[in-house]
């Protein structure tokens, strides 16, 4: 299931891109929405399947989001958009089936200075994976397998 990114009330809007989406993420996709001729700085942040975790040898995993995760990652974008002084934040999730090396998260800000830039960015990716249920099934290379992220 793909949901589509929450489009823009106006060319001025801080929050630019949002969603959640079970095909590929596109990091110029994310980096086109960042764009804004008063940002000195733009931070990225791209998350992959990494091929370990805990000691074990990862080798496939799924994403599951909650209904409810798309409001929540929008309520967190509006969080850290009126918190920093930043001139564009965007951030998409996927959802589904990944292997190793895939991309699972694509966000960034943009500000004035890299500073805010970098804070924002940090300050953004905590608190999606502290407060937006989105939840990750690790499938492990000896078989087992294991929950990440659930209440």
């Amino acid at each position: 299931m793909t949901t589509p990114a929450a489009p823009s009330a106006s060319p001025g809007d801080v929050v630019r891109l949002v969603a959640v989406q079970d095909t590929a993420l596109s990091i110029d996709e994310v980096v086109a929405a960042l764009d804004h001729p008063a940002a000195g700085g733009v931070d990225l942040f791209i998350g992959r399947v990494r091929d370990h975790d805990g000691g074990q040898e990862v080798g496939a995993l799924e994403y599951t989001a909650h209904p409810g995760a798309l409001a929540a990652l929008h309520e967190v974008a509006a969080e850290v958009a009126a918190e920093f002084d930043v001139e564009a934040l965007a951030v998409v999730h996927r959802t589904g089936a990944l292997e190793v090396g895939d991309l699972a998260v694509v966000l960034g800000t943009a500000a004035a200075h890299r500073g805010v830039a970098f804070d924002a960015t940090r300050a953004l990716i905590d608190r999606l994976k502290a407060r937006v249920p989105i939840w990750k099934h690790q499938r492990y290379a000896d078989g087992s397998d294991s929950w990440v992220g659930t209440p």
